[in-house]
């Protein structure tokens, strides 16, 4: 089984056949002269060009737009862990558990 002309693109030139078909409704146009493809092999290509620019300057401008949702947050939770962190190291050391001795009975 074949597929048909609109299953192969409809409303572009057919590279096979040479014929444009037209748009909806108006199949059947004249043939089509002077279409001409150009490609480039995939091993000559290089697509990495660029990319370390690219992603300098695109990372920056990025963060830059994001940085007030992320980071007052982040420095907010850094120093209440590091509150949290200081805090229980004292009251697990000797002066913390003579301070609160008497609140734990």
């Amino acid at each position: 089984m074949r597929p048909t002309q609109v299953r192969l693109g409809g409303g572009a030139p057919q590279p096979k056949t040479g014929h444009w078909l037209g748009d909806w409704g108006s199949f059947g146009g004249a043939k089509q002269k002077g279409i001409i493809d150009y490609g480039l092999s995939a091993n000559r290509q290089n697509p990495f060009a660029g990319a370390a620019h690219d992603a300098l300057f695109n990372t920056f401008r990025r963060t830059k737009s994001q940085v007030f949702y992320w980071l007052p947050p982040m420095i907010i939770g850094y120093y209440l862990m590091n509150w949290a962190t200081e805090r229980n190291h004292y009251l697990n050391s000797k002066a913390g558990r003579a301070e609160f001795a008497e609140s734990e009975e």
